[in-house]
Formats: C-alpha cells, sequence, structure tokens
C-alpha cells in the first residue's frame, strides 16, 4: 500500500511591518526586576534595536552577571537550539544555578525531548481542537504547523490552546504540529529558534515577546523593597474557599509588616507563576484540577510552596490515608474498602460495620460525597451512585460527636484548634442541602494548650506522616477515645474563626515559616 503524501501548510503571521523592538523602553523606573536576553550570537538579534539587555551565550556562561541590588533577573533564553549540553541548555542550567527566573526551565528543555514525556499533557487538549477548527479553512487541510510565540498566535480559533500549550511547556518559541485522521490531534511539539524566522515572523515574536515583557514587571505599589514576594492562589468565585477575603486582606497586610510582598492571583495567571519566591493555595485543591497543576510548577521552578504536590496527593485520597494510619496502628473509626467490582462484599462490610455506617468517595471534601445509610438498601442504593465516581470507596463506623476537634500543623508544630460543631439539625459540619448561613455548624476556638492532650498529640503524629507542610487534621473524641478523620493539605484559615485567639500571629507564623524556608534556599544558593 503506497502513502498518501499528507498536504501541510504553515500559520502566515500578519503582513510584513518593520521588526524594530525597543527593549529598553519595557522598564519601569522601580522595576523590582532586571531583564536579560540570551542570544547565541549577537547578530540573532540584528533585526531589532540595540538593547543593553541583550547578551550573547557565551558572555553569560564566561561571566556571571552581578545580581543588581534589590531585584531579581528574568532570563529570556533565545539560544538557536536547546540541545542536551549545547549553549542553550547551558545558558538555562545555569540561569537556575544562579537563581535567575529563566525561560525555558531545564524541566520544559528536557519534557520536549522526548512524545513519551510531554505526550500525556496533550491528551486532554486534543479534544479542544475539533471545536475550535469546526468551520474553519483549516478544517479542509491534513496537517498544518502552528508558529507560538510566548503563547501567541494570530489564528484566533487556537489562541486559547496556544496559552494552555505555554502554560504547560513555557518556551519562547514552540512549533506545533497538527494532523488530521478521524479527528484533530496534536502530534508533536518542539522548540523554535529565533534566528530561523522570516520577516514577517519576526515582527509578531516581536510583538509577542514585547507583551509577554510588559507582563513580567510588576509596578511595585510602594517605594518600600520587599524581601520576597508571595503568591496566593484563589477563586473570588468559590462558594466555599479555605480562607474568606478578610483573612486573605490580612495576609497582605501582615506580609507587608515582615517584608513579604504578598499579591493575590488566580486560575489565568499561570504563565506568571516564575515571578514569585513562593506559592501559597488558598482554594480547595484536588489533584484533576488546575490547584495541583500550579503546586507541580511552582515546585519545579524552585518556589517555596503550600500546598506542596506531594501533600495534595496524599491528603486528598482518603484511601492513602487510611492505609497510612492503620500501617502505623493510629486511631481511626474502623473502616472498609468496597470494590466495584465485588458487590459479594456488601452484606459482610455491613455486618462487620453495623447500621449506621458512612460511605466515602475518596477524593470527597467539605462534606461531599459522603454518605450515611441506615440499613442494606440504602447502602446499595448510595454505593452504586458512588461507584460512578470511584473505583473503590470507603466504608466507616458512624462515631456521633456534637463537634469534631481540627487542629492546624504548621512544620510539624500544631498552632491552632478549633472545635467545628455539626450543622443545625444535621450529623455532619456542613449540610450542603440548607441554604444561608445554616450550611455550616458553629465554630469555637480555642489555645492549643487548651486543646485535649491526646487529641493534639495524635494530630501531630498523623500530620508528620504527611509532610512538613500546613495541615488540619480532624478528629473525633468520645470519652477516652480519639480518632483521626482526615487530613486536610488545605485547612480553613479564616478571619473570625481559625484565627480568634491567634489574631495577626495565625498569619505571621504562616508567612514566618515561608520567610525561613527561603532565607534557607536563599544561603544554599549562595553557598
Amino acid at each position: 500500500m503506497n502513502a498518501v503524501p499528507v498536504k501541510t501548510e504553515e500559520v502566515s503571521a500578519q503582513p510584513r511591518r518593520s521588526a524594530t523592538f525597543n527593549l529598553q523602553s519595557l522598564q519601569p523606573v522601580a522595576s523590582e526586576r532586571h531583564l536579560v536576553i540570551v542570544v547565541e550570537r549577537l547578530e540573532d538579534w540584528a533585526s531589532y534595536l540595540p538593547s543593553d539587555d541583550v547578551i550573547s551565550a557565551q558572555d553569560y556562561l564566561e561571566h556571571p552577571l552581578p545580581d543588581p541590588p534589590g531585584k531579581r533577573v528574568q532570563v529570556i533564553n533565545l539560544c538557536r537550539s536547546y540541545r542536551y549540553l549545547g549553549h542553550g541548555y547551558y545558558c538555562s542550567l545555569l540561569a537556575e544555578a544562579r537563581g535567575h527566573n529563566v525561560i525555558p526551565s531545564v524541566k520544559t528543555i528536557s519534557e520536549l525531548t522526548r512524545k513519551s514525556l510531554y505526550g500525556l499533557a496533550l491528551d486532554d487538549l486534543d479534544k479542544r481542537l475539533e471545536h475550535a477548527l469546526h468551520d474553519h479553512p483549516y478544517d479542509e487541510t491534513e496537517g498544518f504547523t502552528l508558529n507560538l510565540y510566548f503563547g501567541q498566535t494570530d489564528l484566533v480559533p487556537l489562541q486559547d490552546l496556544a496559552r494552555q500549550l505555554f502554560e504547560a511547556f513555557p518556551a519562547p518559541i514552540l512549533l506545533v504540529e497538527f494532523r488530521k485522521r478521524d479527528s484533530w490531534h496534536i502530534v508533536g511539539i518542539k522548540t523554535g529558534a529565533m534566528n530561523r524566522l522570516r520577516d514577517h515572523q519576526q515582527d509578531q515574536f516581536a510583538q509577542s515577546l514585547d507583551s509577554f515583557s510588559r507582563k513580567i514587571w510588576r509596578l511595585p505599589r510602594s517605594r518600600r523593597t520587599f524581601r520576597y514576594d508571595l503568591a496566593i492562589l484563589h477563586d473570588p468565585a468559590e462558594a466555599l474557599p479555605p480562607s474568606n477575603r478578610a483573612a486573605l486582606d490580612n495576609f497582605i497586610r501582615v506580609g507587608q509588616q515582615l517584608g513579604v510582598d504578598v499579591e493575590l492571583i488566580e486560575k489565568k495567571d499561570y504563565s506568571r507563576l516564575a515571578e514569585y519566591d513562593a506559592l501559597l493555595i488558598r482554594e480547595t485543591t484536588s489533584v484533576d484540577n488546575h490547584t495541583y497543576r500550579f503546586a507541580k510548577k511552582a515546585e519545579s521552578e524552585g518556589l517555596v510552596v503550600m500546598d506542596d504536590p506531594t501533600s495534595i496527593l496524599r491528603c486528598t485520597n482518603k484511601v492513602f490515608l487510611t492505609d497510612l494510619l492503620k500501617r502505623h496502628h493510629l486511631g481511626m473509626p474502623a473502616t472498609e474498602i468496597l470494590y466495584k467490582d465485588r458487590p459479594e462484599d456488601m452484606e459482610q462490610v455491613a455486618s462487620r460495620l453495623g447500621f449506621p455506617l458512612v460511605l466515602k468517595i475518596p477524593d470527597g471534601c467539605f462534606s461531599r460525597g459522603v454518605i450515611k445509610v441506615h440499613d442494606a438498601r440504602q447502602l446499595q442504593e448510595a454505593s452504586s451512585e458512588l461507584f460512578e465516581h470511584s473505583v473503590l470507596l470507603l466504608a466507616q463506623e458512624f462515631l456521633y460527636t456534637e463537634y469534631d476537634w481540627r487542629i492546624g500543623i504548621l512544620n510539624r508544630k500544631p498552632v491552632f484548634a478549633c472545635q467545628y460543631f455539626m450543622s443545625k439539625g444535621h450529623w455532619q459540619i456542613y449540610n450542603h442541602k440548607a441554604k444561608g448561613a445554616e450550611i455550616n455548624g458553629e465554630c469555637r476556638t480555642l489555645a492549643v494548650h487548651d486543646a485535649p492532650r491526646a487529641v493534639v498529640e495524635l494530630a501531630v503524629k498523623t500530620a508528620n506522616l504527611i509532610g512538613d507542610g500546613l495541615y488540619g487534621v480532624d478528629l473525633k473524641q468520645s470519652g477516652d477515645r480519639v480518632v483521626v478523620i482526615e487530613v486536610n493539605d488545605n485547612p480553613n484559615l479564616d478571619a473570625g474563626i481559625e484565627d480568634a485567639w491567634l489574631q495577626d500571629d495565625l498569619y505571621a507564623l504562616v508567612l514566618e515559616e515561608f520567610i525561613r524556608r527561603l532565607d534557607v534556599k536563599r544561603r544554599g544558593l549562595a553557598g
């Protein structure tokens, strides 16, 4: 069978314009960052106006730049190739070693070398292609290559996709190859080279670099120089956020007192993460949404991050916690795992745990995916409903208490203690069927030393098995019995609730832990 030639096209940019570009005009007088553009050869910049920010790769490698006082360095690596152990590779590698923010990072370079490394990230994006290219002229072709410059394209239907590709693989120039079989697919992605751009492509590249460069400058709100920049990821539209707006404002205010510039960011700010020194996630976390991607990217960029990706993985799945507590012989309610493909176990599990019992989906939060059942019929109905979302469920003995304990743990030490009372007329803290203020019960915050010693000690032991981040351990106490219900990697820190005892000191404790870790990191780089 003869191979059928594939018709391919390259997406053209806008009509020819003069590729003049002056980076010096981009820098605000009080900028807190210093821009360095590295090119393999200085003649690669010949199409653009001269700039003191442009240096050759050889100069960057041989002559480390002194860090400007009070500023951090942003490196845009425009070398012709990023091949392993080549000039481009070493420029990014040494930029990271020098504590500079660099695009592309070594991680991005490595991921783009083999489709086996980057292919998984493209699966979800493929699904958007068919809709984006429907009824578009390119839908009549069998394939084309799209040039992306800092996540920008003039092909409007694919702009959102271009942004997502840049967020996944931050690189100045990406060449993305599309093929249509039964449907559209991304079949390849690699970095491009500035020196190979044609005249009209240089225009588009210059505009995109201009736009990107302006984004990385954050005009200071005051003349004060801050020790560190901390981003707080939040969702203003979230119904039950981990921190209310007053708490976020407190983080900003207390941060200024401690010399930390705290800025609120949202999902759309993913590509800006490298601007910051640290990330605090104040949005409900999940492994399958953007919060986990933020944590992973922040960690790969060298930021200090809470919640770190490992903590999110461990805390958001109750099956992991169940196994962890059992292996370490720590107190927990009697718990068994139900398997979707073994319905015959249902009766035996019910007889061992007794009714009522509680069914839980492994990654539920805020009391969602948790159902109390009183008999075999309800058990069958509830398990059928929850098995639609997970092949494993947790069946747990029902323990009624008037309130749950929440012990906040930071870097292996208890920092706050709360009593969360059950929602009015309900058996859980949250009643999602209720309206208004009755959706959750009352809260009472105590000094840690006023909480039962057994509760605090079990909370600390449990959190220490997860890591050294910020956790909220939920426990129940009935007589002398204390059991762990769950560990939250993203515990509530709300103004008027968790801060009721410590007030501003609660926010200061969190921020001072960031400062401590950043100071350790800085000393390590200096050494």
